[in-house]
């Protein structure tokens, strides 16, 4: 996946995470090998770490098939990101069932899961209905190797122990692996993004960023009937994936604000009705305020960092009547519509 100014760092983290991920075992082994990161910019080690030898209720053993790399992952090998360490990174992925503590789930099921594991009985879990910030929130590829349970908490190993209050999808045989993977973070986010829109009176959408939660957003969005879908983007690489995915791109390297006001008049008239940040960039926001119509929606979902001060003013939202949704990460049910949304695209969009 490619991360703006970023691609010699991937090139090298690929080189020390492609070690395993499609190891195949004739029968269940009692360890798995893991790629554990020991510190910002450091080689990752191979380790073998033993597999339990009893499940408690609620627990899953998954034999990893294919692991996706995050931008969070990068920015955790680069330093940009605290991570305890040494741990096993990653949170994408899609696995075999080896072992299973659960009624519903079987030895040999193809799943993918959520890429965090809360309580469900809480205040925040099932009154608030966001489980993602659940006050005993774990989440996969984020914890220290020695502090959390077994260390099979990350995806860039053989195998990984999920935890009884994680969520888990069956794979439908049409899907890949590589279509499949990315869908617990990127997919599922942008699907609770999707979930904050009045959809009945959306008919025109700006998303701000065509990295991969842009171009799902463009995909979910015009597979769900929006007739006009436009998507901003500097990078030529990306602006190129829009149209395939079936959005109209605007070049923010040719266009300036006024320029891509009167681009969205001539097709949809005074603003578009909604707008999906996802660049992760501060700047877009003003950008947004001036192409939405009074009364349009803004779904922020991409500055989940520090760097985000906003440089706005209550009046301009006030006055416009702006309706803001800042979303972070999902709710269990996105996985299953993200999923879904796969299976019924898989042959639309060049995923």
């Amino acid at each position: 996946r490619r991360v703006h100014g970023g691609t010699s760092l991937k090139m090298r983290f690929l080189d020390v995470s492609r070690f395993i991920l499609r190891k195949k075992h004739t029968r269940p082994s009692s360890s798995a090998s893991a790629q554990v990161f020991n510190g910002p910019n450091q080689p990752f080690e191979m380790k073998s770490l033993p597999l339990p030898s009893k499940l408690a209720y609620g627990e899953l053993t998954v034999k990893i098939s294919l692991a996706t790399i995050c931008g969070s992952d990068l920015h955790t090998f680069s330093g940009a990101r605290g991570q305890a360490f040494p741990a096993v990174l990653g949170h994408e992925a899609v696995g075999v069932v080896q072992s299973s503590m659960r009624p519903d789930v079987k030895e040999g099921d193809r799943i993918t899961w959520t890429l965090a594991d809360s309580c469900g009985s809480c205040r925040v879990c099932s009154r608030n209905h966001l489980p993602q910030k659940c006050p005993s929130l774990f989440k996969y590829g984020h914890s220290g190797l020695v502090s959390e349970g077994s260390g099979l908490h990350g995806c860039y190993a053989s195998h990984i122990l999920l935890r009884p209050g994680t969520h888990v999808v069956q794979v439908p045989a049409t899907l890949p692996d590589s279509v499949v993977a990315p869908a617990n973070c990127a997919l599922a986010t942008v699907l609770n993004g999707v979930s904050m829109l009045p959809m009945k009176e959306i008919e025109s959408v700006l998303v701000q960023g065509a990295g991969l939660l842009g171009l799902y957003a463009v995909a979910v969005l015009k597979h769900r009937g929006v007739p006009n879908v436009f998507c901003v983007d500097i990078n030529p690489s990306r602006i190129a994936q829009i149209v395939k995915f079936g959005g109209i791109p605007i070049d923010s390297s040719r266009m300036n604000v006024a320029d891509m006001k009167e681009f969205i008049k001539d097709r949809v008239g005074d603003g578009v009705d909604a707008a999906f940040e996802v660049a992760g960039v501060p700047d877009v926001v003003q950008q947004a305020i001036q192409l939405l119509r009074a009364g349009g929606h803004y779904v922020m979902a991409g500055m989940v960092h520090p760097k985000s001060q906003l440089n706005i003013t209550g009046e301009q939202l006030i006055r416009k009547c702006l309706n803001i949704y800042a979303i972070h990460n999902y709710q269990p049910h996105h996985l299953d519509e993200a999923v879904q949304f796969l299976a019924e695209s898989v042959d639309k969009f060049p995923f």
